[in-house]
């Protein structure tokens, strides 16, 4: 066989298969979705640290009189 004949099989062969692809890529988008969604709620889970440990940080400088490294002002 040709490689023309042999595309023109696949694609009648393909034919007979029929469904609907997009109800068979729903689940791939909605995992997409869903795991994007978790890295979002991770990502926000550390919005604002820096702020909730204010006073080690104030306790930090009073013992050592400089300002800690990690303490950069963001």
């Amino acid at each position: 066989m040709t490689f023309a004949s042999l595309l023109a099989h696949a694609a009648e062969e393909a034919g007979h298969h029929g469904g609907n692809v997009q109800a068979q890529t729903f689940w791939i988008g909605a995992l997409a979705f869903v795991v994007f969604v978790s890295l979002s709620l991770v990502t926000l889970s550390y919005r604002n640290v820096s702020n909730r440990h204010a006073h080690k940080a104030e306790a930090y400088t009073k013992k050592h009189g400089t300002p800690t490294p990690e303490a950069h002002g963001h």
